[in-house]
Formats: structure tokens, sequence, C-alpha cells
């Protein structure tokens, strides 16, 4: 395994005391901030800590430490802390056309032998009536919500 060393300067050190000291970050963030000035290697640092006694004062993964040095040696001190954003993109598979024909068919009758359409009803039908490939019970959820359908159910009164 590669080693990481985390030499800090003085405003970094300044600021991630800072941080530390108030209450008013998220907690991986703070968490992040101590293990970085512990496992400090540069000229403003009183006594470095092996990553053995952080993740015992911290209560965390010698994994979790090594993830946070990486990220600092590697990306910088604002990655480091915060974290990247996925940057994964997804195709949406349910358009307007589509929406409409799932509408329909939960507002229609349920298949005989089912009192009202399931989620996982409704994902069978619209693949087997070819209005779709292929789709998950979850995107019928997300679909049927935005719309605000109760999937077929019988009003009383």
């Amino acid at each position: 395994m590669r080693k990481y060393i985390v030499t800090l300067t003085e405003e970094e050190r300044e600021s991630l005391g800072a941080l530390t000291y108030r209450g008013e970050h998220k907690s991986q963030k703070v968490i992040n901030s101590l293990i970085l000035l512990a496992c400090d290697a540069g000229e403003f640092q009183k006594r470095r800590s092996t990553n053995k006694e952080i993740s015992q004062i911290l209560n965390i993964s010698m994994k979790k430490i090594d993830r946070v040095k990486k990220r600092f040696v590697e990306e910088g001190l604002d990655i480091a802390l915060n974290g990247t954003k996925g940057n994964r993109i997804y195709e949406k598979k349910a358009d307007g056309d589509f929406e409409a024909h799932l509408v329909a068919l939960s507002c229609s009758d349920p298949p005989e032998g089912f009192a009202r359409w399931s989620l996982r009803l409704l994902a069978d039908k619209v693949v087997e009536l070819d209005y779709i490939d292929s789709i998950s019970h979850e995107t019928i959820r997300r679909v049927l919500k935005k719309t605000k359908s109760n999937r077929g159910g019988k009003r009383d009164g």
C-alpha cells in the first residue's frame, strides 16, 4: 500500500482547528479535519499520531484515515473535507407518453384475482404491453407519486 504524507500549512491548520472548535459543521467534515490535523507531518505539528491511535480515539476505521489522507494528497483540502459529488448521469426511461400510458393503466381495473394494482404488477404489465423494454417497480412508484395517482383504488361514497 502506498503511504500518503499529509503536510499542512499554518493557515490550513488554523482553519481546520477553527472548523473543529465550533459545532456548526457536518460530522464527517469535522472528523476529516481531525484526521488531517492528527496525521500532519508538517513543521507546525507538535506531536504526530499514528493511524492506529487516530482510529481508536475517533472510533473510525484505518481505511477511512487512508482515504482522507489520499484525497488530501491527490485532490486537495476541500475535497478531503467535503468529499466529491457523484458524477454518474442516468438516462430517464419514463417520458411523457409512457407516463400517460402508465397512469391510464393504473386507473383501469386490475387483473383478475387482484383487488388493486401493485407496483410490480404495473411494471410487468407495461413491459408486457410493450410500452417500454424494461422498468423497475421503483421507477413506477416515482412516476405515480409525481402524478399523485392512487394506483386504481376505489373511492368510498
